[in-house]
């Protein structure tokens, strides 16, 4: 469920027209509904009551500071994996012991900050990061709380970019392994092996995987505790899928219920990392129509958005539903929605039968808020957009569209080509 609706023929979010937040801050813009978001993470942390957990967002799938304040403010943690995502949740006011670190490719650096910083909990992704957090402990003489992220070999049955949990990935590591370095772990003075950790992908439409890697997670669990490991926190990633276009994935309920069956009563924390399930319909994009091309037996709808703002559709042939934001019932036409970057690849979408629109028009591209603006760049030297956050009646600029002195910043010039 979302708070995006047609009123008197007009697209709202909660109670603001999208049309008057077009006309304060122009196009294209990423439009957030506060309510949508915060009933999402609701939801999904109710589903989990009556056993120790601690939901942690996801901020790759959007790291706005208005949206990690409010998963802040709703009692939840954050799922990172860079040093750049650490300081964003830390000056969100996520407290460290809320926040869990994963990713293949931590540096030195990155370590020794979450070390300072005290976090919950390291998911380690290799036998060479181990090694550098040994060094890192016995240097800092802080003990440090780690996880070992483990490959479980499972089919997630999505997109081939967005699996994790199978051996020609390059997460985590197979148990065999896993195995060995929890007992290497145990004897370091400085590291305190306390979870075990596993993310097997990403728009996950059915239960079945979730539960076949819980039941191969909780079986590690027991053999290690058999051997003095004392695990108490079990990471389950995220991965639940949301409806993009007639998808029908589990209710949160239905996903803690799977979940809570197949730990039994193993008196586990769970850690959980969803990102996806929380923003992604809590976003639309919004572009302007510049122009209407046609050419011999094709339509293409040019707008003001294009890949660099919104990437999914050419990365990943990714669906979205596009509205247009005054509705239109009438004559409708199959096109092409494109942007103006000079890619074949610069489409939201190719085909579609959409509603016959003019130059000047706005159009919606729902379920935006994930993996949106997290993913934009300055390609094309284009600005990256404005971000606006809708409460109730009003609304926010929580990111201010970037100027054309921004695109230079942080550039200098050589001596030998001054003027």
């Amino acid at each position: 469920m979302d708070y995006f609706e047609y009123r008197n023929g007009e697209l709202f979010c909660e109670d603001v027209p999208v049309k008057a937040v077009a006309g304060k801050v122009g196009t294209p813009f990423y439009l957030y509904s506060y309510g949508t978001f915060e009933r999402h993470f609701r939801v999904f942390d109710g589903a989990f009551a009556g056993m120790p957990h601690l939901v942690c967002y996801s901020l790759k799938a959007n790291s706005n500071g208005a949206l990690v304040r409010t998963v802040a403010k709703l009692g939840g943690g954050a799922d990172i994996v860079s040093g750049g995502e650490l300081y964003r949740a830390l000056e969100a006011g996520i407290p460290a012991d809320r926040i869990v670190y994963s990713g293949v490719g931590k540096s030195a650096g990155e370590l020794r900050y979450a070390i300072e910083a005290g976090i919950r909990m390291i998911n380690i992704e290799s036998e060479g990061e181990l090694l550098v957090l040994k060094k890192l402990s016995r240097k800092m003489k802080k003990k440090v709380p780690v996880s070992i992220r483990v490959n479980p070999e499972i089919d997630p049955k999505t997109h081939p970019y967005i699996t994790t949990g199978l051996k020609k990935n390059k997460f985590g590591i197979l148990w065999g392994e896993a195995a060995r370095l929890y007992r290497e772990i145990a004897a370091e003075d400085y590291l305190a092996p306390v979870g075990i950790s596993s993310h097997i992908g990403s728009q996950i439409l059915e239960l079945g995987p979730f539960i076949e890697a819980v039941t191969s997670l909780k079986s590690m669990i027991l053999e290690l505790r058999g051997q003095g490991i004392a695990i108490e926190m079990l990471d389950i990633g995220g991965g639940l899928g949301i409806s993009y276009k007639d998808e029908l994935p589990p209710h949160p309920d239905e996903y803690a219920r799977a979940v809570k069956e197949n730990l039994g009563d193993t008196g586990i924390t769970l850690i959980m990392e969803p990102g996806r399930v929380i923003v992604g319909n809590s976003g639309i994009f919004v572009a302007r129509m510049l122009y209407v091309k046609r050419t011999a037996g094709k339509t293409f709808y040019i707008v003001d958005g294009a890949m660099n703002d919104l990437v999914r559709p050419s990365l990943y042939n990714a669906y979205h539903e596009i509205l247009p934001v005054d509705e239109n019932k009438g004559k409708t036409l199959v096109v092409d929605l494109v942007g103006p970057i000079c890619e074949s690849g610069d489409f939201f979408a190719k085909d579609r039968e959409l509603a016959d629109l003019k130059e000047g028009s706005l159009v919606a591209v729902k379920g935006a808020g994930a993996y949106g603006f997290s993913m934009s760049s300055n390609y094309n030297s284009r600005r990256r957009v404005a971000e606006v956050l809708v409460r109730g009646s009003e609304f926010y600029v929580v990111r201010k569209r970037e100027t054309l002195k921004d695109l230079t910043r942080g550039e200098s010039t050589p001596s030998f080509l001054e003027v």
